[in-house]
């Protein structure tokens, strides 16, 4: 489903991108060297992957488009968090323009061939980006930006190819936390309200259905 305001939709996306900073760079608890490289590496990323994911848009369906830019940005953010602290620059282009990509991927061609239920596409843009920026992080951090083993390689670049090793079972660590904790999240929901509504009701919306009111009268 389409968003009914595109403006809307990218202050939104706007307001995410300005306040990820804070996300990013505010974690080093301290306005010196490494939240500056944060804040940049960060801006890096998500403006790549705002170009990787209008490209592979551009070249999949013939345009681009300013919902597939915003959604490229959010990418963008979450592939670049785990990573933020510890790479340099040109490495975080990379790490945002390879989320755009696979995460444009995951929303248009993945979830069609397995018909999930993902509607505000929050695996293919936040759990895929999350999970490959993850694994990059592996393979671009270096202690020239966060020199935490006092010396010693941080990740491939530095010649520490175990670290990737590190970074794979730390995702699977986390897919493994997530996909049981939402199950009995959803199970227990089920069972006290039911986390799906009937046909009809999902047809009609859940504005009238369950409050009896619409968000916009549309009614001339």
């Amino acid at each position: 489903m389409r968003p009914h305001s595109v403006v809307l939709s990218v202050i939104g996306a706007c307001l995410l991108w300005v306040g990820w900073f804070g996300f990013n760079a505010g974690s080093a608890l301290n306005a010196g060297p490494l939240a500056t490289s944060a804040f940049i590496v960060t801006h890096f990323a998500t403006a790549a992957a705002v170009l990787g994911w209008m490209f592979i848009e551009w070249m999949v369906v013939g345009k681009p488009s300013v919902l597939g830019a915003i959604s490229g940005a959010v990418a963008g953010l979450v592939a670049i968090t785990p990573a933020s602290g510890f790479v340099k620059p040109m490495p975080a282009m990379l790490i945002g323009f390879a989320a755009g990509v696979v995460c444009y991927l995951m929303v248009s061609k993945v979830k069609q061939l397995f018909g999930y239920d993902d509607a505000l596409d929050a695996f293919g843009v936040h759990g895929i980006g999350g999970t490959l920026g993850a694994i990059l992080t592996g393979v671009f951090a270096t202690k020239e930006v966060n020199d935490l083993r006092m010396g010693k390689p941080m990740g491939l670049v530095d010649g520490d190819a175990g670290q990737v090793m590190n970074q794979l079972i730390a995702v699977a660590i986390s897919w493994g936390i997530a996909i049981v904790g939402t199950l009995i999240i959803l199970k227990i929901c089920d069972l006290v309200l039911g986390v799906r509504v009937d046909d009809q009701d999902e047809t009609q919306g859940l504005d009238l259905s369950m409050h009896g009111e619409e968000g916009y009268n549309l009614e001339s």
